[in-house]
């Protein structure tokens, strides 16, 4: 095990359930429903919070740090979370106008402007990126080789696109809170002793029908899954509290051998088999 030093206590705020947000994408690997199986494990103190692999934010959303430093390789999804935190009315405004246009052709129009969307205000860029997320299949993000989001209309009845109580609520969190496009080895950059990181990564696929790392076109190695472990051997050894999800198997295991490792049950839908989705062990890995 890498020994953690003692650092001065820095409490975290009091979590008030009340003015909590919500995730407001759908992203692959969402924690929000794991969050009572998580908590036990949380540190009881920290400085910062730095997530690397923001995605959906299930574990900003819940602690609610005073300073985060949120960052994803996908431009669009930071984009959007920039837009929430800095223009929310006009994002407001473009998420009623596709609410009451939606429709399959409106769909597959609003994901060609997306794919196109140098000329669009940031603001726009964002309401489709919402509009899409929560009307094409299974709320999926993925991007084909050209980065490209490919993603087929879902079918939903009565999607939920225009959601200002959470909205609000989302961007009164984001204030001061600085977000990044970057890689996660960048977190080397800013975490410092006391600091909390945790990392939800692609997981290592445990099946052949189960691999989807497709949240870029870049997709995500095993040599990348053997950075991630030494990035978090350092982060470790460097005094901050570290996290990591990911599958549990062998690989996952045998890379993170050294630190406390838990395990948790979580519900997965991204199987394009319905009858393949269900419940599936995760391993959870821990510094301290």
């Amino acid at each position: 095990m890498v020994a953690i030093p003692q650092l001065p206590s820095v409490q975290t705020e009091e979590i008030d359930d009340s003015s909590k947000a919500s995730p407001f994408v759908k992203w692959a690997g969402g924690k929000r429903k794991l969050m009572p199986q998580f908590e036990p494990y949380f540190p009881k103190s920290f400085q910062s919070y730095h997530e690397p692999f923001l995605g959906g934010g299930a574990f900003f959303f819940h602690l609610q740090p005073r300073h985060a430093v949120l960052s994803d390789i996908n431009h669009r999804l930071i984009e959007t979370y920039e837009a929430i935190r800095d223009d929310l009315p006009s994002v407001l405004e473009r998420l009623h106008y596709h609410r009451r246009r939606h429709s399959k052709e409106y769909f597959y129009s609003c994901r060609q402007q997306l794919n196109k969307g140098d000329l669009l205000l940031k603001s726009d860029r964002a309401a489709l990126m919402i509009y899409l997320n929560k009307t094409c299949f299974n709320g999926l993000y993925r991007e084909n080789s050209k980065g490209e989001f490919n993603v087929p209309i879902g079918r939903y009845k009565n999607p939920s696109i225009y959601d200002r109580e959470n909205l609000t609520t989302v961007h009164n969190h984001l204030q001061n809170v600085e977000l990044r496009v970057a890689s996660f080895e960048l977190v080397l950059e800013r975490a410092k002793p006391g600091d909390f990181v945790y990392f939800d990564p692609p997981y290592v696929p445990i099946s052949a029908t189960s691999s989807f790392t497709n949240y870029s076109k870049d997709g995500f190695s095993a040599a990348k899954q053997h950075l991630l472990a030494e990035v978090f051997r350092k982060l470790a050894e460097r005094g901050c509290f570290v996290m990591l999800s990911n599958s549990d198997c062998g690989f996952v295991r045998e890379l993170y051998r050294d630190f406390r490792t838990e395990t948790v049950t979580a519900a997965r839908s991204i199987n394009s088999r319905a009858k393949k989705r269900g419940a599936v062990n995760e391993v959870l890995v821990m510094s301290w």
